[in-house]
C-alpha cells in the first residue's frame, strides 16, 4: 500500500473521529438545554402556584379581617329634659352595628356639663352584654348640683349643654375576647326656653374615642 493510500486512511480517519466527538458534543449541548428548559418551567410553574397560593391566602385574610375587625358602637341622643333647670334626665340609644362581634360593658357613667362647668354626674347603667346588631337604650335622671345656675342665652333663645359618658369596653366574638378599652361618648346639644331638646339635636350622632 501506497503512502498517499495511508494518508487518506488516515485523514478519513480523523475526519470520521472529529464528526464523532462532534455529534456527541452537539448531543451532550442539546441535552443540557432541555435540561435547563426542563428546570426553568418546573421552577416556573412551582413559583406560579406559589404566588397563586399566595394571593388566595391575602385575599382569604382581607375577607375575614374586613368582615370579623370591630366596628365602634354608636351613641344617638334620643332625649333630653330639664324642665325645671333643677332636674334633668335623657335617653341615649347605644347601637352596636356589628353582624356577629358582641360588647361587654362595665359600669356607664354620665356627666352633664354646662360652660364646662359639671351639673350632675353619676352611674347610668350598670355592666350589661350588648349582642350583635342591637340596640339598648340608657336612661339617666339626675337632680343638678346645687348653686349651678342654667341662663337661656338671650341671643339664640338657647341653652348649650354637653352630656358625656364613659366606661370600659371588651369586644366579642364567640370565645375570643379582645382588650378592654376606655371608651368616652360626647354629646352636644342645646334645650330651649322649655327645658327639652331642640329638634335640631334629636337622634344626632355622638362622638365617640378610645383612651
Amino acid at each position: 500500500m501506497s503512502s498517499s493510500s495511508l494518508s487518506a486512511a488516515a485523514l478519513h480517519s480523523q475526519l470520521h473521529l472529529y464528526q464523532h466527538h462532534t455529534r456527541a458534543a452537539r448531543t451532550r449541548f442539546y441535552a443540557h438545554r432541555i435540561r435547563e428548559s426542563f428546570t426553568s418551567r418546573i421552577a416556573m410553574f412551582l413559583c406560579s402556584i406559589l404566588l397563586t397560593l399566595l394571593l388566595i391566602s391575602g385575599i382569604i385574610i382581607l375577607i375575614l379581617w374586613l368582615s370579623l375587625r370591630p366596628h365602634r358602637p354608636r351613641f344617638y341622643l334620643s332625649s333630653f329634659s330639664a324642665p325645671s333647670l333643677s332636674t334633668l334626665s335623657f335617653n341615649v340609644s347605644d347601637r352596636n352595628p356589628n353582624s356577629k362581634i358582641a360588647i361587654n360593658y362595665d359600669d356607664i357613667s354620665a356627666t352633664v356639663f354646662y360652660n364646662n362647668h359639671q351639673l350632675a354626674t353619676g352611674i347610668v347603667q350598670s355592666a350589661f352584654y350588648q349582642p350583635a346588631k342591637n340596640t339598648t337604650e340608657i336612661h339617666g335622671q339626675f337632680v343638678i348640683a346645687s348653686g349651678q345656675n342654667i341662663a337661656v342665652d338671650a341671643t339664640t333663645n338657647q341653652v348649650a349643654l354637653r352630656l358625656e359618658l364613659n366606661t370600659v369596653v371588651q369586644f366579642k366574638l364567640s370565645t375570643w375576647d379582645t382588650h378592654h378599652h376606655n371608651m368616652h361618648v360626647s354629646c352636644d346639644f342645646a334645650i330651649g326656653p322649655d327645658g327639652n331638646l331642640l329638634p335640631e339635636f334629636q337622634e344626632e350622632r355622638c362622638s365617640l374615642y378610645f383612651g
